[in-house]
Formats: C-alpha cells, structure tokens, sequence
C-alpha cells in the first residue's frame, strides 16, 4: 500500500533514542527518536539517498544498505522481512497469483479439518478471511452465524461488539490481528480487497485506527489464548498455527488444550453441547 515503507521507517526512527545508538542529544527536536540525517549516518548512506528511500522515490536499494537500516533501527526478525519486503515489492512472484484471487480450500483439507474432532481448528486464508473451520471450531467462535462477508478476524474483533467478551485480554488480541494484517499488506501492497478492508476498519473503529497508525508487524505462529465463552465460561487455549506450503496465503490454526485440565473438561462438554440435536 502506498506509504508504507516511509510510514514503517518513521514509526521505528521514533521509538530510538539519540543515547540508545551511542549520539549525544543535542539540539530542540520537533519529533521523537532519531532524525533521517542521524539514521542515514549510522547506517553509511547518505542523508539524500535516505530520505528518497523513506519517501518511497529512490532506486533499488540492495540488501547490504536495508540491513544497515535494520541494525540501526533494531528492528526484530519479523520486521526486518517485512522491510525488506515493502522496499522491493513483487507480489505476483512471491505467490504466484494475482493477489486479489479467490481463496479456495482443497477438499483434502475440509476432510482433515473435520477429522481433527477433538480440537477447535479452521483455516486463515489472505486477509485473516476464515475460509474453512471444524464443528468444535465453529462452537467456540460461531463462523458459520456470521454472514459470509464477514467471516473475517480482523472484522470480528474490531467490529463485532461481543469480541470483547469473548476475548478477555481483548487488547493483545486486537494489537496481534492488526500486525499480523500489516504483514499480509506489506506481501501484497496492490490488494484491492485488503485496501478495502483496512479503509472500512479505519473508519468503524478508532482502537483499529491508532494500532494501525502503530505500524507494528508481527507473526505468531503458537501462543495462548484466553476465550470466555457463554456456554463452556473461561478457556485457556494454547493454539498452533501452521502454514501450508502447497496453498499460499493460507494456515491452519488449531487450539490445543492440555488433557487433564479444566478448559479440556470444558472443551468435551462443549463438544457435547455442539453435537447435540437441536430441538
């Protein structure tokens, strides 16, 4: 998307410190952290050549010199991917595919979705969209209640009024599903659907607005999740999520809650519940 690999520089120039890199302060400084020319310096670029990169106007730019810029920055693993990403975007040679493709699951992994019976579980295509789940799955979260348009997590959490409920440390969740987002933008930056999404969420949600202006990128692929529900109450839910390399774009997240515990009790009356006839 346009903008993001000035915006992403300037995010991570203002969370370092002058002292934090070995300068000295020195001056009245109108913005927080570091200035281009004391980046540009740092990292043995000329100030000129830096800041026509930060304005998304300069050449190409190799390797060694984003590198540069990541050590100076201190930026992590993830976000040095994401800068070396959004400074040489190629998104059709990355995956292969337009980036605005229709999302498809392989009947192979319905059918192993459904044999995973013991455990919530569905699959994350691009755009957080919740292509697929199991009936444990669906139990826990409700896809299949929600209208097709807005199977999606970033639209459940930030606009569904019940997330908050359901997801007691509602806070980390929404800073997650926003980083994660921003990753899946930076990978395909001509999405028109995912420019779509963001330009809606931006305008529905302030919480969405100020996490996104963050600029944070991060990927998690196992953590713990808290859920409460209203019928199986409080779950604490390691999960996993895994790519699938024959279908890009796409993961199979799978909670996973440790046998003998309370949430795994709760976890089988749950299935109880779900499997029971209505009526």
């Amino acid at each position: 998307m346009d903008g993001d690999l000035g915006d992403f520089l300037r995010s991570r120039r203002a969370r370092i410190q002058p002292e934090d890199v070995g300068l000295q302060a020195y001056g009245r400084r109108r913005v927080p952290g570091l200035r281009r020319e004391e980046v540009a310096q740092l990292a043995g670029v000329s100030v000129d050549y830096y800041i026509r990169l930060e304005q998304g106007r300069g050449p190409s730019v190799s390797d060694a010199v984003l590198d540069a810029i990541a050590r100076v920055l201190r930026l992590d693993e993830t976000e040095q991917a994401y800068l070396h990403t959004v400074a040489r975007p190629a998104p059709k040679a990355r995956t292969g595919r337009p980036a605005n493709a229709a999302q498809r699951v392989r009947p192979g992994l319905r059918l192993l979705l459904d044999t995973v019976d013991r455990a919530p579980a569905f699959v994350l295509g691009r755009r957080m969209d919740v292509l697929a789940w199991n009936a444990l799955g669906d139990a826990l979260v409700g896809f299949s209640r929600m209208p097709v348009a807005e199977r999606n997590m970033p639209r459940q959490v930030f606009l569904e009024p019940a997330a908050r409920e359901l997801y007691p440390e509602w806070a980390a969740v929404a800073a997650e599903t926003v980083a994660h987002l921003r990753l899946d933008a930076g990978l395909h930056p001509t999405d028109r659907q995912l420019a779509t999404l963001v330009g809606e969420l931006s305008m529905r949600s302030e919480d969405f607005r100020r996490l996104w202006a963050d600029h944070q990128v991060k990927t998690k692929t196992y953590g713990v999740k808290r859920i409460l529900h209203p019928v199986a109450g409080e779950l604490t839910l390691p999960y996993e999520t895994l790519g699938l390399p024959g279908d890009p774009g796409q993961s199979l997240v799978v909670y996973t809650p440790e046998p003998g515990t309370e949430t795994a009790e709760r976890m089988a009356l749950l299935a109880s519940w779900a499997a029971a006839p209505a009526g």
